[in-house]
């Protein structure tokens, strides 16, 4: 195979290099191993022309379920074993206030919305109702229903042939839904995540040709053709087509690569970020990882459409307040970094940020200091788009058992997601492998921010 060898100095989290490698056989574009020019192909007989610009949704998925109560909306009111530990801030909205872990956030609220009563959600310890909108079995039969990146890369395709539409910067869980990057359900494994960390570029390898003399496109060319001739002595590339062109092309630009290179990045800006160390509270859960915020940035900036990452392990069955301020605190930084650094770069009305996870925590602490799985109610912060921000939507009732003002469905934000991205919701579907059109989620868009 083909290795194309980087600086090994910058690394992911999880310790894989950002410019280590990539492999041509198979880019690993979901759960099938598919070689580079199957997934040309599937773009070519989609038939959707790269555009010159885009809107994006980079989702934040906050594994394990953070507690709605002592985030976004703190009970003031409820005796102190609901109550918790957290005091509520003002921010820089009038009348709106959220826990005091998140006091940069508070500063920036004119340009978030708080979502304080989103219902629909099941007991589930995964991202599955976070990137589609629907529960698990629903679909189940055909693969399950596309995530909204399979989605986005179906419809739109790439903006730019050399980088992939949907990105998965999840690190590796040990309990493995949690760093579920969003699956291309019923769809071909060639609308599923690109994923940095995963065979996509650890596996591809080109021969022991470092980086640094592949910059001469002509010489990334020769490279093949020598693998070629190897290759074709055993019949195994015979008959080269126009999709293995456009594959090369794909590997011998450098974007998505760059993008994935934060030496390449203002030191300030990384500082700005953090890194979100030390990982604790992680056990079997994903990192703390305010770098791939940053990432996220950069590839939108590269032409990615949909980025999805897996950020902190909220399951605080104990010690949820210690978790929350450590979780909370570091979310609080990172987050409010990528907000203000889309803006500064002039991306914010373009790009949706979305932070939630799978449900919300119970409202009585229990013995452990924690809360456990509460799937009636949960919450969500979203920023940029070209909503209408500077609100805080619905409200649970004084203990936090349930919305009392406007329930929001987990699919009315999903859907706000794909009226972001310039896809209507309400009209578009998907044909699925039996020929039946389904719809990308049954709700409209929430009217609030739209």
């Amino acid at each position: 195979m083909l290795t194309l060898f980087g600086n090994r100095r910058h690394r992911f989290c999880d310790g894989v290099s950002r410019r280590e490698f990539m492999r041509i056989g198979a880019l690993g574009f979901g759960a099938s191993m598919l070689t580079l020019p199957d997934i040309l192909r599937a773009e070519t007989a989609a038939g959707k022309p790269a555009p010159s610009s885009h809107k994006a949704v980079i989702n934040v998925f906050l594994g394990g379920g953070p507690p709605h109560q002592d985030m976004w909306e703190i009970k003031t009111d409820a005796p102190s074993e609901i109550r918790g530990e957290f005091k509520p801030i003002a921010t820089n909205v009038p009348g709106i206030e959220i826990c005091e872990v998140f006091p940069r956030l508070a500063q920036m609220m004119d340009k978030c919305a708080v979502i304080r009563s989103v219902v629909g959600a099941e007991d589930r310890h995964d991202a599955y109702q976070c990137y589609t909108g629907w529960r698990f079995n629903e679909l189940r039969v055909l693969g399950g229903h596309p995530s909204i990146g399979a989605a986005v890369s179906r419809l739109q395709g790439p903006v730019d042939l050399s980088v992939p539409p949907f990105v998965g910067l999840a690190a590796k869980t040990s309990h493995v839904p949690w760093s579920d990057t969003g699956t291309p359900g019923f769809l071909s494994g060639a609308y599923g995540a690109f994923k940095p960390d995963g065979p996509g570029m650890a596996n591809m390898r080109l021969g022991e040709i470092p980086l640094e003399r592949l910059k001469d496109r002509r010489s990334l060319l020769a490279g093949f053709d020598r693998l070629r001739r190897d290759a074709d002595a055993t019949g195994q590339m015979a008959g080269m087509d126009a999709f293995g062109q456009r594959a090369l092309d794909v590997l011998s630009s450098s974007k998505l690569v760059d993008a994935l290179d934060l030496s390449k990045e203002d030191p300030k800006i990384v500082e700005r970020y953090g890194d979100g160390k030390p990982y604790n509270y992680q056990y079997d859960g994903a990192p703390t990882c305010n770098d791939h915020l940053l990432i996220a940035r950069r590839l939108v900036q590269a032409g990615v459409r949909c980025v999805t990452l897996s950020y902190g392990r909220w399951d605080s069955h104990g010690a949820n307040f210690d978790l929350v301020r450590d979780h909370g605190g570091k979310l609080d930084q990172g987050l409010s970094a990528l907000i203000e650094d889309l803006e500064v770069h002039g991306m914010l009305d373009d790009v949706t940020v979305i932070a939630w996870g799978e449900f919300g925590r119970t409202p009585r602490i229990n013995a452990q200091a924690g809360r456990d799985h509460w799937s009636q109610v949960s919450c969500a912060l979203m920023a940029g788009g070209g909503m209408k921000t500077g609100q805080a939507i619905g409200e649970t009732n004084r203990l936090g058992e349930y919305a009392k003002v406007r329930p929001v469905h987990v699919q009315e934000i999903l859907a706000t997601l794909y009226h972001n991205l310039g896809i209507d919701p309400t009209t578009t579907t998907i044909v699925d492998p039996t020929g039946r059109p389904q719809y990308l989620v049954e709700r409209g868009p929430l009217v609030e921010l739209v």
